[in-house]
């Protein structure tokens, strides 16, 4: 795979003008120079092979030679709901589930958050999925939504949609991971995972009396970001999307 690239906006003529960031890398980091061939990718599932025909100090102007759709989707649609961890825990988060296929991202307000999803931290988190997509070959963008409580995401999620909460304490005789995906023919899958300090008592009775799956995750205690890749690790080892 080549070098690649995000174009942010739709690239639906023959040339294409490359600025900001990318073209900052591609012209002084890469050192690219007129007639190389690059990867370009626009998140709308497609990617091009394009030509660097004109280069100035802050853009490029690039040729495209030819169109691809390349789908490296899961045949799901799923979202991880999650409160945030601290810091460049965030970043690794959201690198591991776009390399994973989420197609979601919704940061969650909780009674015991320790990280607010702030609109700075959302902003840098979205240039953490266009790199990571840069890196992992896909070529649409995981979606990061705006924020949402616990019962505006109970509010909003389609009774038809596998709703799974991670807890460490499940009810005795709740079903496992392995039962709900085997039994389930949903096509969209919301997987749930509270703060570091734990879901409020409050919080876990608006999710079962929503009818959500609560799940236990095993004898230890987990951070969010281990949590979370463990969920979403065992839907896409479960149905063979790897």
């Amino acid at each position: 795979m080549g070098q690649r690239y995000f174009v942010n906006s739709p690239v639906d003529s023959d040339h294409v003008t490359l600025s900001g960031p990318e073209a900052h890398h591609l012209i002084h980091v890469m050192r690219a120079g007129i007639g190389d061939q690059v990867i370009l990718f626009d998140g709308s599932g497609c990617q091009f092979s394009a030509e660097i025909q004109r280069l100035e100090k802050s853009s490029a102007d690039l040729l495209i030679c030819e169109r691809q759709t390349i789908n490296l989707e899961l045949p799901v649609h799923l979202t991880v709901a999650t409160a945030l961890p601290k810091g460049e825990r965030q970043k690794w988060l959201v690198e591991k589930l776009v390399e994973l296929g989420t197609s979601c991202l919704i940061p969650l307000v909780t009674q015991r958050a320790v990280s607010k999803p702030v609109p700075q931290a959302l902003s840098r988190l979205e240039r953490s999925v266009v790199e990571s997509s840069k890196q992992c070959g896909r070529n649409q963008l995981m979606k990061i939504n705006q924020p949402l409580t616990v019962p505006e995401l109970i509010e909003q999620a389609s009774p038809d949609t596998l709703r799974i909460v991670a807890h460490s304490e499940p009810a005795s005789g709740a079903k496992s991971m392995d039962e709900l995906l085997s039994s389930t023919a949903a096509t969209e899958t919301v997987l749930t995972i509270g703060p570091e300090g734990g879901w409020t008592d409050e919080e876990i009775g608006h999710f079962v009396s929503s009818q959500w799956q609560v799940v236990g995750l095993g004898p230890r205690v987990l951070r969010m970001e281990t949590a979370a890749m463990a969920l979403v690790a065992r839907c896409v080892i479960q149905d063979q999307w790897m």
